[in-house]
């Protein structure tokens, strides 16, 4: 026993220490450079070294304050991404052409130690700032390459002029209910299909794979490194395009319906999504990855406060199993719960027909206007 509590002993003072000498590494990106030869290749942007170290404080941060998982090392892959900031001339008011990550003009952007760099996908707003001078600043600058070999660049904007103007208001509130028949049911009756872009593609996308394999082991077999492999790298290539497919096929579902959705009503509510909690329902998990719920949420959380309107989430007690005509709780005064299966149902109380999820729909925008208050329940006397 003495034996082993001065190994442990010995293994934090070592800890310590290590600790302690990181720190001082990590205090500044010259510090890192000047251990590390590879970073002090001229090519290697400084900005970039000093986001990684603060990536990288960020998420031990985060872990100890808010309880995020333990960061650990990314694994080396076809996709990657680095970030760097721009910076502006002291005592320069700051425009979108002149600091160190700048637009030379609609189709070319000049970066640090990239150089000029041809662009495409360029954005209406954008260009009107540039001719009309807007007073704009760009921050942290994202460059990322996907693993279908594209290349995406992302900028932090900010200015003390609207990007956007808030919309007109129209006076209308509405309430959605998220399910997988139907992406969605509002309250007003109307139906969103659920268009199930991954189960469409699985059958293409699974044949790909098995070809992917089929590869990997002959490069294995044959002592080849993967990287190098090029039937193997033409395939994963294969691959990635699908996914990637899939990827922008659902984003740009979400971002027109959710548009549409804050352009035309004042007031959009939904429900609490707890997205854990569905998806260790095995049966359904991967149904509910494919229709993008949450990422739906948070873009209808965004673009409410950047048109002015207004988006909230209600508690989902209760509103899948209250009828919205007489308030009847099912699953309890005697009543029978209702189960996944029964889309359609009649109240025994007042003999309502309903459909399900468009009942869901307006108990959820009756919820968030305060029409109706918790129900009345009898709870079971305990002998």
């Amino acid at each position: 026993m003495p034996f082993a509590f001065s190994a442990l002993n010995s293994y934090e003072a070592r800890l310590a220490e290590e600790v302690v000498a990181n720190s001082e590494l990590l205090a500044k990106p010259k510090n890192i450079r000047d251990t590390y030869s590879f970073l002090r290749v001229k090519e290697i942007d400084s900005l970039a070294i000093a986001n990684a170290i603060q990536n990288y404080q960020k998420a031990w941060s985060n872990y100890r304050k808010i309880g995020h998982g333990i960061p650990t090392f990314h694994k080396k892959r076809s996709d990657w991404s680095y970030q760097t900031n721009c910076q502006y001339p002291k005592q320069k008011e700051a425009f979108l052409d002149n600091g160190t990550a700048r637009f030379i003009d609609a189709q070319h952007v000049k970066m640090p130690k990239l150089g000029i760099v041809r662009i495409a996908g360029f954005r209406r707003l954008i260009k009107e700032r540039l001719l009309n001078h807007i007073p704009t600043r760009i921050g942290t600058v994202t460059i990322k390459k996907t693993a279908d070999e594209q290349f995406y660049l992302s900028m932090q904007l900010g200015s003390d002029t609207a990007f956007v103007k808030e919309l007109p208001k129209t006076q209308s509130q509405i309430g959605i209910d998220l399910n997988l028949d139907n992406f969605l049911t509002a309250s007003n009756g109307s139906m969103v299909a659920n268009p199930r872009f991954y189960c469409k593609a699985k059958k293409k996308l699974a044949h790909a794979q098995r070809v992917l394999s089929r590869r990997q082991r002959w490069a294995k077999k044959e002592g080849r490194n993967l990287r190098l492999a090029k039937n193997y790298q033409k395939q994963r290539l294969v691959v990635a395009k699908l996914h990637d497919k899939i990827r922008r096929q659902r984003n740009d579902f979400l971002q027109v319906l959710s548009t549409v959705l804050i352009k035309n009503h004042d007031l959009v509510v939904a429900e609490e999504l707890r997205s854990r909690n569905l998806l260790k329902n095995h049966a359904l998990s991967q149904a509910i990855s494919d229709v993008g719920w949450r990422k739906f949420l948070n873009m209808l959380a965004y673009k409410s406060k950047l048109y002015g309107k207004e988006f909230i989430t209600i508690d989902p007690k209760y509103t899948t199993q209250r009828c919205h005509q007489c308030g009847t709780i099912m699953g309890h005064n005697g009543y029978r719960k209702l189960r996944l299966t029964d889309r359609e149902w009649v109240c025994p109380m007042c003999q309502t027909h309903h459909i399900r999820d468009w009942n869901a729909a307006i108990n959820i925008i009756e919820k968030a206007q305060g029409i109706w208050s918790n129900p009345i329940i009898k709870k079971k006397k305990v002998a």
